[in-house]
């Protein structure tokens, strides 16, 4: 099936770029960028993502690897501000209000 019209990649071609990727570095974080370039291709207009996300889920390749399963949970947010201005947080608080 076609997952990407515009390039012309199908879902055969993401999980053997998965499985190359998983073969040559067990470790690797498989992101949709690196598909694209592990099939010399670049992304176009953003309209396949959902299916192309999709397919790269559903191959049991894409897996985390163990080590970093759990940095999600031990990361701490610094500021829930996220390094906005002072007026910025004011502002939002008074519209939430």
């Amino acid at each position: 099936m076609i997952v990407c019209h515009c390039t012309n990649i199908s879902d055969h071609d993401i999980r053997a770029a998965i499985s190359w990727m998983r073969t040559a570095d067990p470790q690797t974080i498989i992101t949709p960028g690196k598909i694209y370039h592990a099939l010399g291709k670049s992304a176009d207009c953003g309209g396949c993502m959902p299916l192309f996300l999709d397919t790269m889920r559903s191959d049991d390749n894409l897996e985390v690897p163990m080590q970093l399963r759990t940095l999600r949970s031990g990361a701490s947010q610094e500021k829930s501000h996220e390094r906005r201005s002072q007026g910025y947080r004011i502002s939002q608080q008074i519209t939430a209000a």
